[in-house]
């Protein structure tokens, strides 16, 4: 029984042995058909499946470490590149301002309860900000933003280095919010590298550096959430925004928004916030733009822009269909300036403007902004939709500040006044920044300013709650509006040094 029962066993074993060997044997085989077929397919030129199932493997042992390596220190590098090109600017602005107790000096009311008003007709009240700006070359040329040193009696910059320096304006421009200040140095300063802003594409990473109230040097970053934001200031204005998530706050402005080579793309301006604060969207002005705006302002203190005469809108889809136009690409020319450049082209009211210098125009910002960056008198062709048939024309660009006279004979025809710049003695006298409001010149007693009660002298410095810095913001705004449309004025008195705001209803 014992030995029937050890063959049994030894028999169990071979059984086992012989299927181990199978089992071997078949996996061999497997193998070597399998290193046979890649040999085929190598021959055949075909790829082989274990080279493509091993690039995984291999990539993160010879390349991801070192990427991953790269993108954990970029924005150190960017800061470290970039941070001692980066400066504090300090400003101090003094305004003469009216005692506002004597413009009711001669009411017998006032005298009655409060007698005559005592203590100097004017006093002077100082004003202190901060911001932030960027070195543009080694001779000290920084670039920030006008409503940070544009109005400035006093500037210091404050070098990452702690060193500090006073500045002079050497010229702003409103329209773009963008001034150059100076400094003299002892020796070569280090200085930014400006990238091409026009390559930059939305979901970029950018970095911002600057002084966000009043913290030195700070270092935020964000991405580019959108481009060619406009009409977020002033309608009249030069916008072209970039929008971006990077961390921006008060004292940010005037600093550099730049992408991950350490460049910069833009010069950080506003932010939109309910709070005052950071809400995740900030504006910054293009590298290009600043860059040929600053370069205008270093070389002549002040921008001189192209003009092209006409008044215009953008197309909406009723506008489209009446003319028709294929799409809402382009802007309608709603009038044509007597005299000016457009008119002398052959442009007429009605034209649906689609091309200018060989660019689409998709609105009426971009038409603005490619004309004003035109050189005076150049040559330039474009296009136009009319009577549902293409158009092409050559127009000589004018210049802007030559336009003054056509401006004022657009407001005197709509308002039925004309109005110059502020002087500087009325700024000082009113306690009001360059360039803020028109004055009116003359008068006429039935237009509609006259009927309001306006008088000469007074001075015009919002239309429905837009600022007014120019006669062109006062035209540009009132051109568009349709007869008997109803307009709200905010003015100063010139008799008084008040302020109101008067409802008025434009011819």
């Amino acid at each position: 029984m014992k030995r029937h029962e050890s063959n049994q066993k030894h028999l169990e074993f071979h059984s086992r042995l012989h299927v181990l060997v199978l089992v071997i044997a078949l996996v061999f085989l497997a193998t070597g058909l399998l290193s046979a077929c890649n040999k085929k397919d190598e021959q055949a030129g075909k790829p082989k499946e274990t080279e493509i199932s091993s690039q995984p493997a291999v990539a993160p042992v010879t390349t991801q470490p070192q990427t991953m390596a790269d993108w954990k220190t970029t924005i150190e590098r960017v800061a470290k590149k970039a941070i001692p090109t980066v400066v504090h600017v300090e400003v101090t602005e003094y305004q003469e301002v009216v005692n506002p107790m004597f413009p009711f000096e001669n009411d017998p009311f006032f005298q009655q309860f409060f007698g005559t008003p005592r203590g100097p007709r004017k006093f002077k009240r100082e004003l202190k900000g901060l911001g932030s700006g960027i070195i543009m070359d080694a001779q000290g040329h920084i670039l920030t933003n006008n409503h940070v040193a544009g109005s400035a009696s006093k500037i210091n910059v404050l070098l990452a280095n702690g060193k500090h320096y006073p500045a002079k304006l050497v010229g702003a421009d409103p329209k773009t919010d963008l001034a150059v200040i100076k400094i003299s140095a002892d020796k070569p300063l280090p200085f930014a590298t400006f990238g091409d802003s026009d390559k930059v594409q939305v979901g970029q990473w950018v970095v911002a550096i600057g002084q966000p109230l009043g913290l030195s040097q700070t270092v935020t970053q964000g991405i580019i959430s959108a481009k060619h934001r406009t009409g977020i200031m002033n309608p009249s204005s030069y916008e072209d925004f970039m929008q971006t998530d990077a961390a921006i706050n008060p004292g940010n402005s005037g600093g550099p928004l730049l992408d991950l080579q350490g460049e910069v793309i833009g010069i950080n301006s506003a932010i939109m916030s309910q709070s005052g604060g950071f809400e995740g969207i900030g504006f910054s002005i293009p590298s290009n733009m600043a860059l040929q705006v600053a370069k205008q302002l270093i070389v002549h203190g002040k921008v001189v822009r192209g003009w092209l005469g006409v008044s215009i809108q953008n197309l909406t889809p009723a506008l489209a269909k009446s003319f028709g136009a294929k799409d809402l690409n382009g802007v309608l020319i709603a009038d044509v300036v007597k005299g000016g450049p457009a008119e002398k082209a052959g442009l007429k009211r009605g034209d649906i403007l689609l091309t200018f210098g060989g660019k689409k125009i998709k609105d009426a910002d971009t038409l603005r902004n490619q004309v004003a960056v035109t050189p005076i008198g150049q040559d330039t062709k474009v296009s136009v939709m009319r009577n549902e048939k293409q158009v092409e024309l050559k127009v000589k660009i004018g210049n802007l500040e030559d336009a003054a006279k056509f401006f004022s004979a657009s407001v005197k025809d709509r308002l039925g006044v004309t109005v110059r710049p502020v002087r500087k003695n009325e700024a000082e006298k009113y306690g009001l920044h360059p360039q803020q409001g028109v004055t009116v010149a003359w008068v006429d007693p039935k237009g509609p300013l006259g009927k309001a009660g306006f008088e000469v002298g007074d001075i015009i410095l919002q239309v429905n709650r837009h600022a007014i810095t120019s006669v062109q913001d006062l035209d540009t705004l009132t051109s568009t509006l349709g007869a008997n449309q109803g307009i709200m004025i905010l003015a100063l008195d010139h008799r008084t040094g008040q302020k109101a705001s008067v409802q008025v209803v434009v011819r």
